[in-house]
């Protein structure tokens, strides 16, 4: 059986005992099955002892950019290197089937299952190993301070060993300890001791990208501390990231446009059309009673045909507002959002004769399927920013602009807000650095000192 990767050593339980993972009073060291159940029930209480990790990892995603051409913000979204869909293995199916090959004790794999069950979906701890065996203890009624002591022992060991585990990093307790384990898997170097040092010490003066600070309190030169920068960055802030299934979101369009000669059509979509009749059988059998027995039925069969049509004539609002809205965008469904119009509700409402709430809900959660995409209709309706041409310029378009203007950048030198603001100006569109600042947040782009390549 391989040993964990670190070479520390554990520490044995006091006492000169194992602690036997069941109620007080227990005959023999609970079994694999029983140490399941134990987890389980660990994993059910969680959220009532939840301990929470910080947003450091967070933060530290707009390190760990690589130089590229493409935008970068500081979501997870800007770095994915696996997608997953829910059928795929989870982190625990991936660290259990890892555990299975190690040939474990009773004992060990208890502790080592339970800590698997206290990772979060990022791979980190769910709390301090004191926190985890202070649960567990609560939950066997170990009162006596020897046995707490010893439960706590069994999880320091259970700890080495998956920290031993792939993917590299998984069951540290905050972001430091997490690089530490990565970096160590490199040979010892200068560049090395300055990334655990910075990783320890100085993850701040890393995210303001301050070289020179940080030769200073790292005691090396400016080369080693980019050395170093190359290290870190190569590190996975969020171990379980690969193993996080992708939030699968199906729409289904209400409307679907398509392109007929040279004009756009809207048509409904008959799968999200409920088919809804009135019965003949009971239709014609009221109509054929007598007297006024069937004066409350009548009056059914009315509220009934009444519902049927107020469903036809929300459908048919819908196609009639997507069509206008189609009308409007035109230039969109060709060229796509750089070439989306200003449009506010109130425009398709006087267009159409309708109340502005109701252009506002029918376009509230209902969707539209073009040859750029689906989209919410309140997609389509953004506000305007003036041009120097005396024209407008919409919200959408400036954003596309601002996407475009920073994919194109230098790693190097990326485009500040004010610069943005100043390119924009030059194609006639007039927008405040503060508002270029705005539409660069909305679209999760990291600021311009966060985005400068290492």
């Amino acid at each position: 059986m391989s040993a964990p990767r670190s070479n520390a050593v554990v520490p044995a339980p006091r006492g000169g005992q194992r602690l036997a993972w069941g109620r007080p009073g227990a005959a023999a060291l609970m079994s694999a099955p029983r140490s399941n159940a134990v987890a389980s029930d660990l994993h059910c209480c969680r959220s009532r002892l939840f301990w929470e990790n910080g947003t450091e990892r967070d933060d530290f995603d707009g390190i760990r950019e690589l130089p590229s051409n493409a935008s970068s913000g500081s979501g997870d979204d800007d770095f994915e290197p696996t997608e997953r869909d829910h059928a795929g293995p989870t982190l625990q199916d991936h660290l259990r089937l890892q555990m299975r090959g190690m040939r474990l004790g009773a004992e060990d794999a208890a502790a080592v299952e339970v800590l698997i069950e206290s990772l979060d979906e990022d791979g980190y701890l769910d709390g301090t190993l004191e926190d985890i065996a202070e649960r567990v203890a609560n939950y066997l009624e170990i009162t006596d301070a020897e046995g707490r002591e010893n439960l706590l022992d069994q999880l320091r060991c259970g700890l080495k060993w998956l920290q031993s585990m792939e993917p590299c990093g998984v069951g540290a307790a905050n972001l430091a300890e997490c690089l530490k384990l990565q970096l160590l898997q490199h040979p010892p170097s200068g560049p090395r001791a300055c990334a655990l040092k910075i990783a320890a010490e100085h993850l701040e003066l890393l995210a303001r990208r301050d070289l020179k600070k940080l030769a200073a309190a790292t005691g090396v030169d400016e080369a080693t501390v980019k050395a170093a920068q190359q290290l870190i960055v190569h590190c996975e802030p969020k171990p379980g990231r690969p193993f996080v299934a992708a939030e699968s979101l199906v729409v289904i369009p209400d409307v679907i446009v398509v392109k007929a000669g040279r004009q756009w059509r809207v048509m409904l979509n008959p799968d999200v059309m409920p088919k809804l009749r009135i019965s003949d059988l009971y239709a014609q059998a009221i109509r054929g009673q007598r007297g006024g027995n069937n004066s409350g039925l009548a009056t059914r069969l009315q509220e009934a045909r009444w519902f049927i049509r107020n469903i036809q004539q929300r459908f048919e609002t819908i196609q009639r507002v997507s069509q206008a809205i189609v009308e409007r965008q035109k230039n969109f469904f060709t060229h796509g959002e750089i070439a989306m119009k200003p449009l506010v509700l109130r425009e398709i409402a006087d267009e159409l004769g309708l109340h502005e709430s109701t252009v506002s809900r029918v376009t509230t959660a209902k969707y539209m399927a073009t040859p750029q995409g689906t989209f919410e209709l309140k997609y389509f309706f953004g506000s305007s920013l003036n041009t120097e041409a005396g024209g407008n310029a919409s919200s959408t378009a400036v954003r596309a602009l601002i996407k475009q203007f920073v994919a194109s950048e230098s790693p190097t030198k990326p485009l500040s807000d004010s610069q943005i603001a100043d390119m924009l100006e030059e194609q006639g569109i007039q927008v405040a650095r503060r508002t270029v600042a705005k539409y660069r947040e909305a679209l999760k782009i990291a600021p311009a000192n966060l985005r400068k390549a290492l």
